[in-house]
């Protein structure tokens, strides 16, 4: 594990959206036998309520570009000096080029602005990047980044797998890092258990085994009935779950220790928002006090992926003043990271919805319109 101290960097201001499509738990009893009560007791475990996911022809680039919208009108950013963008997902649009590159277009930014992407952490991602940039605004090779985070959970997996669709939504947050001068300490702490790589994965659909004919019709059915395509996440769930109740106590008292603050100089834990039953059961070992956390964020919008931690942020701390905000994430790799960053200065533009735009082609007509790119350029 790496400890780190940054003194010159602050967190301006962050915004996000999730797209304004939705599925509601309740609107699904047939995958519980349509047994109310069996549908109750997994909403009380797991907090499930509404998972927001894009509609056909979306992108995430779609939902980030939307949360930069967002950024500018809501928090009152001005983009023209950002020398950095960079774009964050475990499901990026396209295998290359890098997103920030497109993003950079769309936002019509100058050609000076470095662009690059990160890639295959998500939930525990947010925090890692805000480790890594803060490194390099601290080093001078930054001084105005603009960090965008989305994730399209609900294209890794089906309706007919239980063990997964219902925990993912999609969405994106934007956040602005930049150089301060005035001492603003944040510290982070990050680390990986590698050996247990598998426990979340997406076996193919990369470069090594790329979807082809031979599996794209191949469904597994587990003892459970759930139906898995092979490019599709496999989330070991119970082992997951054991992981995250130990690294998740264990991390916020190291971080806490690392910065010498004790649970009264932390104003808000914003916790990954993986589900009810993990979210609750961290600030239980970790004997946070409920008012500092909330897994109201998942219940609205479910598993964002990269976003989650940030939009627990934008979701709970709207309107509210803080100072210390204790950032906790945890997941793919098997890996984990957590932060403790000041906030007293940063403009929350909260949570946003995304409505798809009359421009958006679908699927079919995308397909159609590269099949004319081969025939006429190349």
């Amino acid at each position: 594990m790496t400890f780190s101290r940054f003194n010159n960097v602050k967190i301006s201001a962050m915004a996000a959206v999730v797209p304004e499509n939705y599925i509601n738990i309740d609107d699904e009893l047939c995958y519980y036998d349509n047994d109310p009560k069996k549908l109750e007791r997994n909403k009380k475990i797991l907090g499930l309520g509404n998972r927001h996911i894009i509609e056909e022809g979306v992108g995430g680039l779609d939902l980030a570009e939307c949360a930069v919208h967002r950024l500018v009108e809501k928090c009152g950013v001005d983009l023209s000096d950002i020398d950095a963008l960079v774009y964050a997902s475990s499901g990026h649009d396209y295998p290359y080029p890098a997103s920030s590159c497109i993003m950079q277009g769309r936002l019509n930014l100058p050609e000076n602005v470095s662009c690059f992407d990160f890639s295959g952490l998500a939930c525990s991602g947010y925090i890692y990047h805000l480790w890594v940039l803060s490194s390099m605004i601290e080093a001078g090779a930054i001084r105005k980044c603009l960090y965008i985070a989305a994730d399209i959970g609900s294209t890794h997996t089906n309706n007919q797998n239980r063990n997964v669709c219902i925990l993912f939504g999609d969405g994106a947050v934007a956040t602005v890092l930049e150089r301060t001068e005035q001492p603003n300490p944040s510290y982070f702490l990050t680390g990986t258990n590698g050996k247990d790589w598998d426990k979340i994965v997406a076996p193919f659909g990369g470069f090594k085994l790329p979807i082809r004919k031979d599996i794209a019709d191949l469904e597994v059915k587990d003892s459970q009935g759930n139906v898995w395509h092979l490019w599709e996440d496999i989330l070991k769930g119970f082992e997951v779950f054991k992981y995250t109740s130990v690294i998740g106590p264990q991390g916020i008292k190291q971080i806490m220790d690392f910065a010498k603050k004790e649970q009264n100089d932390i104003d808000f834990f914003a916790i990954h928002q993986a589900n009810k039953q993990i979210v609750e059961t961290i600030a239980r070992h970790a004997n946070l006090p409920k008012e500092k956390y909330s897994s109201e964020t998942f219940t609205k919008y479910a598993n964002a992926g990269v976003a989650s931690v940030a939009m627990n942020a934008c979701d709970s701390l709207l309107g509210k003043k803080v100072n210390d905000v204790l950032l906790a994430s945890f997941g793919i790799g098997l890996s984990y990271s957590f932060g403790i960053v000041n906030l007293s200065n940063m403009k929350n533009g909260g949570v946003g919805f995304y409505k798809k735009a009359n421009s958006i082609l679908s699927r079919e007509q995308q397909k159609e319109y590269w099949i004319n790119y081969y025939k006429e350029n190349l």
